[in-house]
């Protein structure tokens, strides 16, 4: 059996760069003619654009605006080359961001990131990414599916049915972020339930620290670290060598000095900056806010493709917690409701090997009933439940933060 998903993993590095750049034009004029990036790209010349260098010289498009820039122009901005017809499920995620889902087996080019993981044709796997209009579940279910897969399309929570349908379907294989997988793991532990027929899984979504990894490890189940997003797909996949994450076919991804298009060197810690060759709805030089550094040389797994530490953290304000983005508009509409409160900071902190919250608030007074009223205010505007904490004027720090992510990198 083939240890890579096909020929275009193990072509030399020169030879995926040239693929790659001779279709870049035609994905440049077809983005030129749609109203958003005609204003953003107006006057490049796309035949000009065939190297790294001219590709630098394009201006960043920024994911923390597409929400301002998609609420002027719905659903998408004017940034699609295709109608909605064309499309196959339409999606929103938080920031508002619309998102729209392509035609084919593998819309979001995810497949060979479970291939490298080691999932196979009729493992049977349980996907809790959740399907409820974000397109997380759709990535991971049609890429399972790609692959000859059956899914269980559980979704996250609601412990007691998972395992019952774990108990009936018994999965080789798990989908979702880390922290449900260890939910998972001790709720079937607490009701006696054998869950040993899960063997390999794929993470994403959330931090996958070592000494949580290594808790998985112990349960028999050897789980990959997955890297993507909801408006590019698949951006980079843990290879059983474990040395850095491989970047996907079929993108241009660009490192650069955050606040800038500028690339950095090898090595050099920036944002993730990346162009796809989709000619429908392109992406082009998509700043996602993320951080990562290119690794030396390649993977001793034989595929050729350039290397990412994984992730390390955030270019700006907005986290990701449980697998949802949390960003500093939401923190303002939380304030915004609540006349009491002089100044928040949310901090995002990690227990126990999972994600945790609490809103620290300056607050001018204390009527009955704020710090729920808070709380529900928070779950409302994040969809995630978090602590409140009432703090007395001038306690917050004065440092323009209003989103701490305090949780450990790597």
């Amino acid at each position: 059996m083939s240890e890579h998903y096909d020929d275009l993993e193990t072509r030399s590095p020169q030879a995926r760069e040239a693929a790659l750049f001779s279709r870049l034009p035609s994905v440049l004029e077809a983005a030129l003619a749609t109203p958003g990036y005609g204003a953003h790209l107006a006057g490049i010349e796309p035949a000009a654009v065939q190297d790294r260098a001219a590709l630098a010289r394009l201006p960043i498009l920024r994911k923390a605006d597409m929400p301002a820039l998609q609420q002027a122009a719905l659903p998408f901005g004017g940034f699609t080359a295709a109608p909605l017809g064309s499309f196959g499920r339409l999606f929103t995620s938080p920031g508002p961001i619309f998102e729209p889902e392509g035609i084919g087996a593998d819309p979001w080019s995810t497949a060979r990131g479970l291939f490298a993981a080691g999932f196979r044709q009729s493992d049977v796997v349980l996907n809790t990414f959740g399907y409820h209009l974000t397109p997380g579940g759709f990535i991971m279910d049609s890429a399972a599916r790609a692959l000859g897969c059956p899914v269980i399309p559980a979704g996250p929570g609601n412990t007691e049915q998972q395992m019952e349908v774990i108990a009936a379907y018994r999965p080789s294989a798990y989908l979702g972020t880390p922290d449900f997988l260890k939910i998972l793991i001790e709720a079937a532990d607490a009701r006696g339930v054998d869950i040993s027929c899960i063997r390999r899984a794929v993470v994403s979504g959330a931090a996958f620290p070592p000494s949580l990894q290594e808790w998985v490890r112990g349960r028999g189940i050897d789980a990959y670290q997955l890297y993507a997003t909801a408006d590019i797909g698949l951006i980079a996949y843990e290879t059983a060598a474990r040395d850095g994450m491989i970047l996907n076919e079929d993108l241009i991804v660009e490192i650069v000095r955050p606040g800038t298009g500028d690339p950095v060197a090898e090595g050099e810690v920036g944002e993730i900056v990346v162009t796809n060759l989709d000619p429908h709805h392109p992406q082009i030089r998509l700043a996602v806010g993320d951080l990562t550094a290119i690794l030396p040389g390649v993977s001793a797994c034989g595929r050729t493709g350039s290397r990412i530490k994984g992730w390390m953290g955030r270019a700006d304000q907005t986290a990701k917690v449980k697998g949802m983005f949390v960003r500093p508009e939401q923190v303002a509409e939380i304030a915004r409701r609540h006349a009491e409160i002089a100044k928040l900071r949310l901090v995002i902190g990690r227990t126990d090997e999972l994600d945790t919250m609490t809103l620290r608030a300056e607050i001018y007074a204390e009527p009955a009933g704020l710090i729920d009223a808070m709380s529900s205010t928070l779950q409302q505007v994040t969809k995630l439940k978090g602590a409140v904490e009432v703090l007395p004027l001038g306690a917050l720090p004065n440092d323009g933060k209003v989103i701490a992510d305090e949780r450990p990198v790597g």
